[in-house]
């Protein structure tokens, strides 16, 4: 029994704080977001999902962006000692804090779990953790959501019962059960997650070695099973090569995998119309001033659809001396919590793992999770979470 702080109560993070209550052991969660509106809206929803639990929940508005993080300053000592009152963290800021809320977790000895989303901040709080003084006490998790996250694990699972492979491929998306023009898709996280992926190279396996491709690349069709109930069965389905969804697993898996590779699955038509605002240059990384401020304030436009539902999908197929593992995932929104299902998928992921730290099945130390995580445990925690996962052998 712990206590949990939990940073950022955006979407992500509410059902993290849900969810540690539910199955983390959670004595006591303190919820921190820079949005005094947002903060309370969520304590207030978790204080009904808990009704008549002896958890108890503490809030504190604190913008982490004010924070120095090295040296004196009223937010950063704020912040420290939330870390030191707490034995782990679950980590739902935007990527560009992960450095920083890693420093801090090390510092203060807590456990920390985040859901990650650059690769290069990720291989940073490794290289931070591994070299720390605590560092080999306290469990250093990042990119631990759908994907990266759960798709890592997946495949760690695969190769575990397989041995070296082949291959294995991952394909994953969130979309609208219902897709709406002009993107057929809509908002499930971050904006600016969201053109990361579009944007850069992304590290595959080839012939066994690390190699860089260009996202947008090698279009394919893919089928979902999607129930027929829902308005986009009928649809036809693309996938791609989008950047940071490996996250670590090349290196990981350098010389034991021959080929990995990362494809984010969309609605058919979704991949010719982003490629065009990738040509004419709108993702272009000069920091958050134009082009990308404006690309990503037209896309929060046209993409928030906050009432329609959504379904997430990871599939993990792996390849080696002629046999064949595939793990797949499908999930939708949960009727009872109101969850959705890029929240679930995302956040349980994450809190799975962390909670692993406190009952031994999860590897005290810096990551990468596909060497921290047990992943047969993990398959049976996303099973008590209601998220399903099919395993089928060939």
């Amino acid at each position: 029994m712990s206590t949990y702080l939990v940073l950022g109560l955006g979407m992500q993070g509410t059902a993290a704080a849900h969810d540690l209550f539910l199955h983390g052991g959670a004595t006591r969660l303190v919820l921190v977001d820079s949005d005094r509106k947002r903060l309370g809206e969520a304590a207030a929803r978790l204080t009904s999902l808990m009704a008549g639990s002896p958890v108890e929940l503490q809030t504190h508005v604190l913008d982490v962006a004010m924070a120095r993080f090295e040296g004196e300053d009223e937010v950063s000592a704020a912040l420290g000692s939330l870390f030191a009152g707490a034995e782990l963290c679950m980590n739902c800021l935007p990527y560009r804090f992960s450095l920083a809320m890693t420093r801090f977790a090390l510092e203060h000895a807590t456990h920390i779990a985040d859901l990650g989303g650059n690769t290069a901040i990720v291989r940073e709080q490794l290289a931070m953790a591994a070299s720390h003084e605590n560092g080999a006490h306290v469990a250093v998790l990042p990119d631990c959501g759908l994907m990266p996250g759960m798709g890592n694990l997946f495949a760690a699972h695969a190769l575990g019962e397989l041995g070296d492979c082949e291959s294995i491929h991952i394909r994953c998306c969130g979309l609208p059960t219902d897709p709406k023009p002009p993107l057929d898709y809509m908002l499930l996280f971050n904006v600016n997650g969201l053109i990361n992926e579009y944007f850069g190279m992304a590290q595959v396996l080839r012939q066994g070695e690390i190699r860089e491709v260009q996202t947008f690349g090698e279009l394919e069709s893919i089928g979902l099973p999607m129930p027929s109930h829902l308005a986009g069965a009928g649809r036809d389905f693309e996938a791609f090569i989008t950047s940071g969804g490996l996250s670590t697993l090349p290196w990981s898996f350098e010389g034991r995998v021959q080929d990995l590779d990362y494809k984010t699955v969309r609605y058919a038509g979704h991949h010719a119309k982003f490629k065009l605002l990738k040509d004419l240059g709108l993702f272009a990384e000069t920091g958050e001033g134009p082009p990308r401020k404006i690309l990503g304030s037209c896309l929060e436009a046209a993409l928030d659809h906050p009432d329609d539902e959504d379904l997430a999908f990871l599939r993990c197929t792996a390849r080696a001396g002629g046999k064949q593992l595939q793990l797949e995932m499908f999930d939708l929104r949960d009727g009872e919590t109101g969850f959705t299902a890029m929240e679930r998928t995302t956040a349980y992921s994450a809190t799975a793992c962390l909670y692993g730290v406190l009952i031994g099945k999860t590897k005290v130390g810096a990551g990468p999770i596909e060497n921290a995580v047990d992943t047969g445990w993990y398959l049976e925690a996303l099973g008590q979470r209601g998220i399903g996962v099919s395993v089928t052998r060939s």
